[in-house]
């Protein structure tokens, strides 16, 4: 049985990190509400993107049509994306991911598919390197940049259009995690390339005919690469505030099991000073007794 003062020990030890997980977890809240309005804010510009390009895709086929959005017509070569957190101390969010984009991975390898895999995230490249490790690319640290802005998604959307016009890959899907709520955070496979292109918006009154100048397939090409990265950026962007509530919810289930480890170390440490302070006792009144 531990002494009272090991006991005593491992009281204040507890206490300093219940108060390291409260402050974290204090924090983790304040950014996730930032972070929250990013992921919110960009989501219409994305939806109104991919919506115009599918009203322009309407008039476009054949050999005119873009190569981000016909595609190679293969599916023998798959780049998989997948993008996670940076940091840890947040439950299972990027595992979550992770595994995934592991089911993805090999379920094509079983096909005989050939795969690349580019990591976002410091986490995703330590849990993927090990069992893929000669499929790995290229891979990205989040960490130095402080806000997730185009300028952190382009270098992404520049190594997939690479890959891609070098005529490396067919199919490029991107695994992140879609945030709906605080406590709920989706893992998500979205396909880039081939761009997937949903019917646009219906019109609330007749239906117009439209010249374009340049043509529908100028245009396209113009916007496809941006609407790629702009998918990349929403991704992150989701992820973001998908960390910050996982971590403030780990964080908080972590300052709980302090509170409740402090109170049953202190109940054991009451009743070990209890019992010591008795036995005192009855040596003392049995040794004056024996005088």
């Amino acid at each position: 049985m531990a002494s009272l003062k090991e006991m005593r020990n491992r009281i204040s030890s507890v206490k300093a990190t219940q108060k390291i997980t409260k402050a974290m977890q204090m924090v983790a809240a304040a950014k996730l509400r930032r972070s929250q309005d990013a992921a919110e804010a960009a989501r219409p510009y994305a939806r109104r993107l991919a919506s115009v390009i599918a009203n322009l895709a309407t008039g476009v086929s054949g050999d005119g049509a873009p190569a981000l959005l016909a595609g190679t017509g293969r599916d023998d070569r798959h780049l998989v994306v997948v993008a996670a957190a940076d940091r840890g101390l947040a439950g299972g969010f990027t595992s979550s991911i992770v595994r995934a984009a592991r089911a993805h991975i090999d379920g094509l390898i079983a096909q005989g598919k050939d795969v690349k895999i580019v990591c976002v995230g410091k986490k995703v490249t330590a849990q993927l390197k090990r069992p893929y490790g000669d499929k790995v690319v290229e891979n990205f640290d989040l960490s130095a940049y402080r806000q997730i802005t185009l300028s952190v998604a382009q270098p992404i959307a520049d190594v997939v259009t690479k890959l891609y016009e070098a005529g490396d890959i067919d199919v490029v899907t991107l695994f992140y995690s879609r945030f709906r709520s605080v406590v709920q955070q989706v893992p998500t496979a979205l396909q880039l390339i081939p761009a997937v292109v949903e019917g646009g918006e219906p019109a609330s009154g007749p239906a117009a005919v439209y010249e374009y100048e340049p043509s529908e397939e100028a245009i396209l090409e113009t916007l496809l690469p941006r609407n790629l990265t702009v998918q990349i950026l929403s991704a992150l962007l989701d992820n973001m505030a998908g960390f910050y509530a996982s971590q403030m919810t780990a964080m908080d289930n972590a300052t709980r099991n302090a509170g409740d480890m402090i109170k049953r170390y202190t109940l054991e440490y009451n009743r070990s000073r209890q019992a010591q302070i008795t036995k005192e006792l009855i040596e003392i009144i049995s040794g004056a007794e024996a005088v």
